[in-house]
């Protein structure tokens, strides 16, 4: 096997060796950026929602507290107002959604579904839990989403949603008599869930692991073309050159050309030793001769 042959094979198995490490560690790398972007989108998300829900519930509901007595407003109610304050951004991006969803709801659109309804148990039977983070399938693709509990703490929440006697009748002539009531001080009633979706953000992922790989690719063929040059020229074609004339040398062609290398390198020493052999070769037969 030629010397330019093995080092061609070694250098491939280095290749291929740094180019698949790069590139699984380039893929996880871009994949957790990915998905830590997604992350902090739906945080920020839940973070304005809860903004909403507090502002409502301290600043917006008792200025409406005369009006409810002749009509109810829906604006008065925190998890309303955060759901119409994030409908602009859920209605121009819909794989974007916020639920404030509830086990038993005044308003049937807050009505949980299966697997809302799993967070929600999952946060009964965890009252130390504050917040889940997972990942779950939907129709638009692989979606992350953040979950956070609904406990009533507000003792003065217990008079609309108590029994529907005590309730405020306008709330009970708009949403009837039937759901909304029940609800007990500290109790996990629901959770805040929101939904960002995966899949363009991997999309991104990949195609910019596609163009760090090429570019690694582009970078070791640029190297391994570079010293494979290299090594023609500075070692195969002298030494190729080196071993005809010591070829013709042994064969007994004094009158073979001198070689010559300029290079102070190795192989300008491997050249000088040679050239002094042949000398005292010459030498040797000379004396012979006579």
């Amino acid at each position: 096997m030629k010397l330019i042959l093995k080092f061609n094979l070694a250098f491939l198995v280095v290749f291929l060796l740094g180019l698949g490490v790069s590139g699984y560690a380039a893929r996880d790398l871009l994949q957790s950026n990915a998905e830590h972007e997604v992350l902090d989108t739906a945080g920020l998300m839940i973070e304005k929602a809860e903004a909403v829900r507090n502002y409502t519930s301290q600043q917006v509901a008792p200025l409406l507290q005369t009006q409810m007595k002749y009509t109810f407003l829906p604006q008065s109610v925190p998890s309303f107002a955060a759901i119409e304050v994030l409908k602009g951004l859920t209605q121009k991006f819909p794989e974007f959604t916020y639920k404030a969803a509830m086990l038993n709801p005044t308003n049937p659109r807050d009505r949980a579904s299966d697997w809302e309804a799993d967070l929600v148990t999952h946060f009964k039977q965890d009252p130390a839990a504050k917040e889940i983070i997972g990942q779950r399938d939907t129709p638009s693709g692989r979606s992350l989403y953040i979950a956070r509990p609904i406990r009533l703490s507000n003792p003065a929440c217990l008079q609309c949603h108590s029994t529907p006697t005590a309730a405020p009748a306008t709330m009970v002539e708009k949403y009837g008599p039937a759901n909304g009531f029940g609800w007990n001080l500290n109790e996990t009633l629901g959770v805040q869930v929101v939904s960002v979706p995966l899949s363009l953000p991997l999309a991104r992922a990949d195609k910019a692991w596609w163009t760090v790989m090429a570019m690694l690719t582009g970078v070791f063929v640029v190297i391994g073309l570079t010293l494979n040059l290299m090594l023609w020229k500075l070692v195969i074609q002298p030494v190729t050159r080196l071993s005809a004339l010591a070829d013709r040398v042994s064969m007994g062609e004094m009158e073979a050309p001198e070689f010559s290398a300029p290079a102070k390198d190795e192989i300008g020493v491997l050249s000088d030793s040679f050239s002094r052999m042949r000398k005292s070769l010459q030498h040797a037969m000379k004396l012979l001769e006579g």
